[in-house]
């Protein structure tokens, strides 16, 4: 199989370990930075260029597309899915998992457990944004924010609302959050391949710290999930489209909720806390399925 990675920086401990694994099975896999290739929008036939070349017949992409370069990688991973090439995440369901607003509204459409959470434009709804959300503290996001940056705990209302109003007054998009204080701190994240969890882990936020991101100090160890936290990973994972993703959750004292469907989950934590080869097995997933024309959307969408 030849498979063709997206991805800005080869040196990624993600992307190294794809790499390896893919070549420890025969595969040959090339990695491409996402914004050094250009394409050519013909008529009936679409085709990708990359320094100077034209890019050969792939079976597979494996998208590793940055937050801050969604745009212009979706249209490239477009692009492939319009050659037939097989994607391990589809386009369309990388973008529904990148915008917040919308993956809340496609999971609170399934019926997936989440977190209160409320979202407005008008300055002036401050206030009943804050009554809906429930007492402070509160949790506030912004929309375009990854790996814990953009995220604010108010431990007021006062505070709420001087954030809410700060963050409006910079133009910028939020999402206003009930605090789950019985999670303590800590998350659970499920990596779903193929519509099966395959690895678990509890992540705890560095000390005083409510975030529980492995990249802002946090740490991580292998965890048994629960049935229903299993259900509920596998369905967050359908409701955005993806074949591959980390499904973040918080244990409350009403069932788990989903706080994130991340497209593009980092492999090291989730391989040192389990000791499960986490790249093999999205390799052999690839292999199994990918298909020429295979897409669900075929750029679509």
């Amino acid at each position: 199989m030849r498979i063709v990675m997206l991805a800005r920086n080869p040196d990624l401990y993600s992307h190294k370990r794809l790499v390896e694994a893919a070549k420890k099975r025969d595969h040959e896999i090339d990695v491409v930075n996402t914004l050094r290739c250009y394409m050519n929008i013909a008529s009936r036939r679409p085709e990708v260029f990359y320094n100077g070349e034209k890019l050969p017949k792939y079976d597979a992409v494996i998208p590793r597309i940055g937050a801050s370069v969604t745009f212009y990688g979706l249209a490239v991973l477009r692009q492939f899915e319009m050659m037939g090439v097989y994607p391990l995440n589809e386009s369309v369901g990388i973008g529904r998992s990148r915008d917040k607003l919308r993956s809340m509204q496609l999971l609170a459409r399934d019926g997936i457990g989440l977190p209160v959470t409320t979202f407005a434009h008008d300055p002036k709804q401050t206030e009943e944004v804050l009554r809906l959300a429930g007492d402070s503290p509160l949790v506030i996001k912004l929309l375009e924010g990854t790996q814990g940056i953009g995220v604010v705990l108010a431990d007021t209302d006062r505070s709420a609302k001087s954030v809410i109003e700060a963050f409006r007054g910079a133009g910028v998009n939020i999402l206003v959050q009930e605090f789950i204080k019985e999670a303590g701190g800590s998350d659970v994240r499920a990596l779903v391949i193929g519509g099966k969890v395959v690895a678990s882990m509890k992540r705890t936020g560095a000390e005083g710290d409510f975030r529980s991101n492995l990249h802002r100090g946090g740490s991580a160890t292998a965890v048994k999930i629960s049935p229903e936290e299993r259900s509920t990973a596998i369905r967050a994972a359908k409701s955005m489209g993806l074949n591959v993703c980390g499904v973040d959750m918080l244990r409350t004292n009403h069932g788990p909720v989903v706080m994130e469907v991340n497209s593009s989950p980092g492999l090291e934590g989730m391989e040192n806390a389990t000791g499960i080869d986490i790249a093999g097995l999205i390799i052999d997933f690839l292999a199994a399925n990918a298909k020429p024309g295979k897409t669900k959307t075929k750029g679509k969408g």
